[in-house]
């Protein structure tokens, strides 16, 4: 269990990492970013808490 909980926190980093670059590179409004942001996260968060129970519950 704790390696998957260590492999999400990575993906996360890899992820927003991945958004900080094409946030700088698409110009988009400093309005609009924590937009993006919060979108992906929410969306990958839903993404690894479902594979979670996917793989450890079922």
């Amino acid at each position: 269990m704790l390696p998957f909980f260590l492999f999400a926190i990575f993906y996360l980093f890899v992820i927003n990492s991945m958004t900080n670059t094409l946030v700088i590179q698409k110009e988009i409004p400093e309005e609009r970013q924590a937009k993006v942001f919060r979108t992906i996260n929410i969306l990958i968060t839903i993404l690894l808490t479902s594979s979670y129970f996917r793989v450890f519950v079922a």
